[in-house]
């Protein structure tokens, strides 16, 4: 079951409030011996996360299947960058990893128990057994809170950014849980930033006439420009016109580039920067990543909702052009720090 993005809390109805959790969306099965952790896209994780196989044997009852959030719990925040790293194709790797940096599984609905299926039932009552079942399993399981106080949910929107949450998710209390439809609310935070485009990729359609996203920087404490995200999500008509928006600052436009170095891939271990848009991982999957630099004289608003360390953690959005500022002036002083909250404030007393 999927949510829509809603820009505040509902005010009228029933619902139940929860925090939402930035790690990577999972189902559990259990029949007897036999435990399957299954990701949105329907592909097994157990490889991945070996250090939960035993603790969900332990919590569960024998036959069930529960809906959740893995996630990496490091500094007392969460850290998504950790979460990525162990899909890993090296089993020593993620053994490693699974030993230094240990997951945790948030629960937040139970759809099945024994051979009751209860996704027909009113969420208040999958709630109720849910709760009865892994209120108090030990860690690495966890129970997700819950409210049905707007004023409740609207704290843990302002206290918990600092630890890594995404923002607040609302139930409707008697909703029925429905795969694949947007039934649920989230509220995520958003704030605006001015970014130096340095460069845009072309988009896989359109043959080299249409702008697939635009590469974003912001300048560090020591003046260098730092890679921090990309902007995405036009229309095909706005792609087209950024194709011919974009041409004159094509020019030259790598002659005294501030990520220069990147064109060349013997350089791309250049500690002046800190990522390389246009280098290949294990997360791009094959993907073209290669870029068209742009002289870096173009100031664009856009809005993000956080940072994950020095990048923006999801796709920014387009705002409006900056003609009115300078690219020099788009450092990383003009974002909002927010403070890291102890994450086990989250929890119950000793959880």
């Amino acid at each position: 079951m999927l949510a829509k993005r809603v820009g505040e809390l509902p005010a009228d109805g029933d619902w139940v409030f929860e925090p939402k959790w930035d790690g990577f969306r999972a189902l559990v099965f259990r029949d007897g011996d036999q435990t399957l952790i299954q990701s949105r896209d329907e592909k097994p994780l157990d490889r991945y996360f070996p250090e939960l196989l035993e603790p969900l044997r332990s919590a569960l009852p024998p036959r069930c299947v529960l809906d959740g959030e893995i996630v990496i719990v490091k500094d007392n925040a969460l850290d998504f960058n950790a979460l990525q790293l162990r899909l890993h194709p090296a089993a020593s790797r993620v053994k490693l990893l699974s030993q230094q940096i240990p997951s945790s599984f948030v629960f937040f609905d139970l759809l099945c128990l024994g051979d009751r299926d209860l996704r027909g039932e009113p969420f208040q009552h999958r709630r109720r057994e849910l709760e009865s079942l892994i209120a108090s399993a030990p860690p690495p399981i966890h129970l997700t809170p819950a409210t049905e106080e707007r004023s409740v949910a609207s704290d843990w929107f302002r206290r918990f950014e600092g630890a890594g949450l995404d923002g607040v998710i609302a139930k409707p209390t008697l909703g029925t849980y429905e795969p694949n439809k947007r039934v649920m609310l989230k509220v995520k935070h958003e704030r605006d930033c001015d970014c130096v485009v340095a460069g845009f990729r072309w988009h896989k359609k359109g043959d080299r006439t249409l702008v697939g996203s635009l590469l974003l920087g912001l300048f560090d404490d020591a003046g260098a420009l730092q890679h921090v995200g990309v902007c995405a999500s036009f229309s095909t008509e706005k792609r087209g016109e950024l194709a011919e928006f974009l041409k004159p600052y094509r020019k030259d436009a790598l002659d005294s580039h501030p990520w220069k170095a990147w064109a060349d891939e013997e350089s791309a271990t250049d500690e002046g920067v800190k990522r390389m848009p246009g280098g290949q991982s294990r997360w791009s999957q094959g993907k073209d990543l290669s870029w068209e630099p742009l002289r870096p004289e173009l100031v664009v608003e856009v809005a993000y909702d956080h940072m994950q360390g020095s990048r923006f953690r999801h796709t920014a959005q387009f705002r409006r052009w900056r003609t009115d500022k300078k690219p020099s002036d788009c450092t990383y002083a003009q974002l909002e720090v927010v403070p890291p909250q102890e994450l086990a404030a989250i929890f119950p007393s000793g959880r």
